[in-house]
């Protein structure tokens, strides 16, 4: 028989799953992607753009911003609703976690990598030759952060279950009836 939810047996390994997607989520609406130039003549022209055309959100640059935290947010709430499930742990909730966990990490570094091709090649062409620079934002920070944050607790729940699978399961009184 499983229990029902209590918020007062969730871990704090889950709670920080569950802060970390938060945090990834909000990371989203953030600058993610940036123009930035030492020049004072370029800089001006940059501060009479618009200012989404300087700087980017997560949902308004590449793929590889925007979809990382939503599988952080998803494992956050996954976790927190069905970590104490003795079931759903045994069959590798934390496992899976991590997999969610490390897969975004990965798909962020990617991102991180290939952040000048959310413009295509005349664009960066002209930036070069204006000394512009195309840079991560603090929400790219803040995302890759929730990610690694993520990532340890879900590497520490998963250590927490394995320990949790090795001692004898805990049986309940069966009630007499007659």
């Amino acid at each position: 028989m499983t229990q029902p939810f209590s918020v007062k047996s969730v871990t704090w390994r889950e709670w920080l799953g569950l802060a970390a997607g938060l945090l990834a989520l909000g990371s989203m609406f953030l600058p993610w992607t940036t123009l930035s130039t030492n020049k004072p003549d370029i800089e001006v022209v940059l501060s009479s753009l618009p200012h989404s055309d300087v700087v980017r959100d997560a949902w308004h640059s590449s793929f590889f911003a925007w979809c990382p935290p939503l599988p952080l947010l998803l494992a956050g709430l996954v976790v927190v609703i069905f970590g104490r499930n003795r079931k759903a742990r045994v069959s590798g909730l934390p496992h899976l976690w991590l997999v969610v966990a490390v897969a975004s990490l990965l798909l962020m570094v990617v991102g991180w990598f290939t952040l000048d091709w959310e413009f295509d090649a005349d664009q960066r062409g002209i930036f070069d030759a204006a000394g512009i620079a195309i840079a991560p934002g603090f929400g790219r920070f803040l995302g890759f952060l929730a990610a690694l944050v993520s990532g340890v607790a879900a590497f520490l729940d998963m250590r927490a279950a394995r320990a949790e699978s090795r001692q004898p399961r805990k049986r309940e009184p069966r009630s007499k009836t007659r």
